[in-house]
């Protein structure tokens, strides 16, 4: 009894202020990025998809640079998110692994040293992204904790126990939270329950399908994130630099009641295609209700996107503010295949949204060159007059590069590497580089295809949705994006052969 009245540290305190504004006349250009986890430009309409997902967002692109064909670093958190903060490649900066971190050696080495001279802050709803974030921290001016915009959580365990946070949050789940497969405590759990429905009574009756949660009842609100930074990004030191990781659209795919059952009954028909040797067997009927979830979970986003977006432009950051609005990676609905914790590295997993937005400009432009994660940081580094460091792998992007360099598009690589130790050679690694209008996707040592070789070749322009494998029909352009992607691979496992 004792220990769940001190549960009162769970519930959100008074969120800090962002703090005082300083500088407001400084010429130096503020950054924004703004990032929404598992977003795959497969599902915005702005894009082509078939459904209305993204109406804010069609609208608002009008006055952007919009990027059609950018890719992730990875195909989860951990390495997208990772290749957006150091501009390079799941393979150079070894977070590959669900919950990893970067390699000794680059704790320096991320978008935030880069920017040294602005003031930075940073805050996501994700675990994953706040584990790389605790590593990046001394170069981190405001830290926002994540449970500081929560309903409620399980951040007294981590206070607690710093020093053995993994332990004791599994000890929490399975003691007191009525975790499936669990004995959990008869007595605790009930009432650990009944005061956490009292907390959210008021608010759950807007969420028909939940509330939207992190291990099943760390639960926020995404309008709840928005309106804080709507409130307190006028009173930013300046310059700044920002990111913010929002987990919607990620899983669980919780929209507020007004999206809820837009697309569950609609018209829309998902394609049905084979199922892929990585299937985790998931039926048809199954993915296209899990896709239409989604779908209203995106519209759901789009909404509170415009609704910052609105609340920077009133208040006249978007003056001297330049806006990033991207993913870390993608969502897959399709093959059997379920979200994104496979190693297929199909589009829409890895083509994701990209969408600049500069300070004071009203017209928008179309970018269709291929790009990537790793050239967010040196292309916001370029723009903003800093110097790129050495260790960044990435090019400024197309519109705001110097000179046009047609070679470029050679540096196009995803990596899932997930099951692989980090300080080993990639030997169970799915590698996909797209080049013209050509991909291959190389796998190596699953025990899906007896851990031996796998390869794919896709036309990606002529056959968006890859219906159509090429390796027999295209042999000597299988065999030269082949031969890259081994060479690169011998390359980055070099150091790491004992």
């Amino acid at each position: 009894m004792a220990g769940l009245a001190s549960l009162g540290i769970l519930l959100p305190p008074g969120v800090k202020s962002l703090g005082t504004s300083l500088n407001k006349g400084s010429v130096k250009k503020n950054v924004l990025v703004i990032v929404f986890d598992a977003f795959s430009a497969y599902h915005i309409s702005l894009y082509g998809y078939g459904r209305e997902t993204t109406p804010n967002l069609r609208r608002l692109a009008k006055r952007a640079t919009v990027f059609h064909n950018h890719f992730s670093g990875g195909n989860f958190t951990t390495p997208g998110t990772a290749s957006l903060l150091t501009g390079t490649l799941p393979w150079t900066h070894r977070a590959i692994r669900l919950g990893g971190t970067v390699k000794p050696g680059m704790e320096n080495k991320s978008i935030f040293h880069a920017f040294d001279d602005y003031h930075r802050f940073s805050y996501s709803h994700n675990t994953l992204v706040n584990t790389l974030f605790n590593q990046f921290a001394a170069n981190i001016d405001e830290y926002i904790p994540r449970q500081s915009l929560f309903l409620l959580d399980d951040g007294l365990i981590r206070t607690l126990f710093q020093n053995d946070e993994d332990a004791a949050s599994v000890a929490w789940s399975q003691a007191v939270k009525k975790t499936e497969g669990f004995s959990y405590s008869l007595f605790l759990a009930d009432l650990y329950q009944k005061y956490r429905d009292s907390k959210v009574a008021d608010v759950a009756t807007s969420y028909p399908y939940g509330l939207p949660n992190i291990n099943t009842d760390n639960y926020y609100l995404l309008d709840q994130g928005i309106d804080y930074f709507r409130g307190s990004m006028a009173d930013l030191p300046r310059p700044f630099f920002g990111y913010l990781h929002f987990l919607p659209p990620h899983y669980p795919y919780k929209p507020r009641k007004e999206f809820t059952g837009t697309f569950t009954k609609d018209s829309f028909k998902p394609l049905v295609k084979p199922d892929d040797v990585f299937s985790s067997q998931k039926a048809p009927g199954f993915l296209a209700t899990s896709q239409s979830y989604y779908d209203e979970f995106i519209l759901n986003v789009d909404h509170e996107f415009g609704r910052l977006f609105e609340a920077l432009e009133s208040s006249g950051i978007l003056e001297d503010t330049w806006v990033v609005f991207t993913s870390d990676h993608g969502e897959l609905f399709e093959r059997g295949i379920w979200m994104h914790s496979t190693p297929a590295l199909y589009q829409p997993i890895i083509r994701v949204p990209l969408m600049v937005f500069e300070p004071g400009v009203s017209t928008g432009r179309e970018i269709y060159d291929h790009t990537s994660a790793i050239d967010l940081m040196p292309t916001l580094l370029h723009i903003t007059g800093h110097p790129i460091p050495d260790w960044a792998e990435g090019a400024v992007l197309p519109p705001y590069a110097d000179i046009h360099n047609p070679n470029e598009q050679d540096r196009i690589f995803v990596v899932q590497a997930k099951f692989n130790e980090p300080t080993h050679p990639l030997t169970e690694v799915t590698v996909a580089h797209v080049r013209n209008n050509y991909k291959l996707i190389y796998y190596l040592g699953y025990n899906e295809i007896n851990e031996q070789e796998k390869v794919q070749l896709f036309d990606i322009h002529a056959d968006p949705e890859e219906l159509n494998e090429l390796t027999q029909n295209k042999p000597e352009t299988t065999s030269e994006l082949l031969q890259i992607v081994k060479k690169k691979l011998e390359e980055v496992n070099r150091p790491y052969y004992k």
